[in-house]
């Protein structure tokens, strides 16, 4: 019997949100609805352009992978991350928040030197996300940090895309995923990101190898990642990647392939206001359904509504009491 449902390897990051304009991200030179690598002068840089504005939310722990694997624990799963944070005021914060969480993690997380990763997300009105990211020693989590006995006792592993643009942060989930597939342990991994598709598409392919036997995307990065023209192409070709997958596609629900037939999950009508996080949490919900033996369609409308809730509210993850409502509701 597993003694972990998920083991996730992520980037470890402590999130800060800001309410912005369109006009706010041309001034300060940002992206739009990506995640940009920053170092540390760029993202201060941005806090005192934007030091006016309301911050939106009390920071929060973050980073992708962190997202998913918390909001699988707050559901009832039982889950442990690789992740690695530096020994200050952001990582202590980081590390408590997965105590509370529930989620296990290496002893060795915590390094003496450097500094704690931390994101500048900042929402525009139309409530997309353009993340600003310095990773600080969250970019050099390594094989070290995996834990071996716990990937074999786990049903399933989790590997969050970003992962690939760390040399040592692929190598550790390449290395993941052979542990985790030799011990017969199912593997997932996320795309993550548009940007990390464009820049990296090599580095995924590498980090997929044979083929995960989930794979999640939202429409933009499954387009990018198979070279498609529309969506229904993308499906067809993300088939030799992954032996089941999951397309989200933002109001519009979810297309879901388990293997044998597609289906789609409708989402619930609501008034977004803040997509950071959404994501994340739909993968974490939908990896919580799977570990209780749910199928497809069900693990797809609890992590359709679980975001279509986030998106409501400010803030990366949900209120705790809020996993169970959700749980109740199917």
């Amino acid at each position: 019997m597993s003694h972990y449902h998920i083991y996730g390897l992520g980037a470890a990051l402590v999130d800060t949100e800001i309410e912005v304009s369109d006009q706010d991200l041309t001034q300060c030179g940002v992206e739009k609805g990506l995640m940009t690598l920053v170092d540390e002068d760029r993202q201060h840089q941005l806090m005192e352009q934007l030091s006016g504005h309301l911050v939106a939310s009390k920071r929060a722990c973050g980073g992708s992978g962190a997202n998913t694997i918390i909001a699988a624990n707050y559901f009832g799963a039982k889950s442990f991350y690789s992740c690695r944070v530096a020994d200050d005021d952001t990582g202590r914060f980081f590390t408590q928040s997965l105590q509370q969480a529930g989620v296990d993690f290496s002893s060795n997380t915590c390094s003496e030197e450097g500094i704690s990763g931390k994101c500048l997300v900042m929402i525009t009105p139309d409530a997309e996300r353009s993340m600003n990211t310095f990773l600080g020693v969250s970019a050099t989590v390594c094989d070290q940090q995996l834990d071996h006995d716990a990937i074999k006792q786990s049903q399933w592993v989790y590997i969050e895309g970003y992962q690939v643009s760390s040399p040592s942060g692929k190598a550790a989930a390449i290395e993941l995923r052979d542990v985790a597939t030799a011990a017969g342990v199912k593997t997932s991994l996320s795309l993550s990101d548009p940007a990390m598709v464009e820049f990296f598409h090599d580095g995924l392919v590498e980090m997929i190898g044979e083929k995960v036997d989930l794979l999640f995307s939202n429409e933009a990065e499954a387009i990018h990642f198979t070279r498609s023209s529309n969506v229904s192409e993308a499906a067809q070709a993300l088939r030799q990647y992954a032996n089941t997958f999951v397309i989200t596609l933002g109001a519009k629900g979810a297309l879901i392939w388990d293997g044998e037939k597609e289906m789609t999950v409708a989402a619930p009508k609501v008034e977004a206001i803040d997509s950071n996080g959404a994501g994340d949490l739909f993968a974490g919900a939908f990896l919580y359904g799977l570990s209780q033996g749910w199928d497809y369609q069900r693990c797809g409308e609890l992590a359709s509504l679980a975001a279509s809730t986030l998106v409501t509210q400010f803030g990366p993850q949900l209120r705790e009491e809020q996993y169970a409502e959700l749980l109740a509701q199917v």
